[in-house]
Formats: structure tokens, C-alpha cells, sequence
């Protein structure tokens, strides 16, 4: 299964950082790729989200509902698609103070199956996933860092 790492140093306290992140509808005009966010429903150290993201090489759309789960304490996020489009869709967000300010880490495991789609399309869809997380990661500094 595929899995995409996405790591970067935000020069904010975590706090920060972790509490813009749990913002994810705020971040979704930094994601490529990504149409839509909407948050369902919220509640304490839960989050369930329905995602539309936009493979433009495909002409395609990818739709999912996912459900997040916050934990404070250690500032880490669990994600996992509940419904949607992939067959695998799952991960953590981590954010860890450093002297710096805060490093995010970024990990997802994820499969799409389309039909008829080669090892070459499969490297170009992996592309397009890499730097959607890298994106939110992006976002995620431009906002913190402001």
C-alpha cells in the first residue's frame, strides 16, 4: 500500500499550531487538490469530515467522509476514511515542540483503486497525494508563523 511522510518545522509554540490544525476547514484553500471540506460533526476530541478532492490529471473526483480523533495530551491526530472512495485511507498528524517551535509530521496510508490505471499512473497519483499533504503542511505554517 502506498504511504506518503511529510515533515516540516513551524516557527510557532505547538499549542499553536496543534489548535490552528484542528481548524482543517481553515486549511482547505492551502490543500491542492482538494475542492471541498466540511465539517459534520464536532465534539470533544472527535472530528468527522466530508472531503472532495480533485485528481485534474483524471478528471476526476474523489469524495470521503473521514473521522479524526484528537488527542490533547499527546498533540496527536489518528485520521481514517469511514466512507468514500478509497479502499485505504489512514494516518497520523503529530506535533512535537522543539526549540525551533514545532515539528509536524505528516504520515498516510492510502489505496485508490481506478480502474485501468497502470504502475505509471500509479507513480502520478502518489505525486498528487505527496503534495497535497505537503500542502496542508504549507498552510498550516503560513498560518501559524502569521
Amino acid at each position: 500500500m502506498p504511504e506518503v511522510h511529510s515533515t516540516i518545522l513551524i516557527r510557532a509554540p505547538a499549542d499553536r499550531v496543534y489548535e490552528l490544525a484542528k481548524d482543517i476547514e481553515g486549511l482547505a484553500a492551502y490543500i491542492a487538490d482538494v475542492e471541498s471540506i466540511h465539517v459534520v460533526e464536532r465534539a470533544e476530541g472527535r472530528t468527522v469530515t466530508e472531503w472532495v478532492g480533485v485528481i485534474r490529471e483524471f478528471r476526476r473526483k474523489v469524495k470521503w467522509t473521514e473521522e479524526d480523533h484528537w488527542d490533547d495530551q499527546a498533540r496527536v491526530c489518528t485520521f481514517e476514511q469511514i466512507k468514500g472512495d478509497f479502499t485505504v485511507y489512514r494516518g497520523t498528524w503529530a506535533f512535537r515542540e522543539t526549540p525551533e517551535g514545532t515539528q509536524v509530521v505528516l504520515d498516510l496510508t492510502y489505496e485508490l483503486e481506478i480502474p485501468l490505471i497502470g504502475p505509471l499512473i500509479k507513480r502520478l497519483l502518489h505525486r498528487i497525494v505527496q503534495n497535497s499533504c505537503e500542502s496542508i503542511q504549507q498552510g498550516l505554517k503560513e498560518r501559524a508563523e502569521q
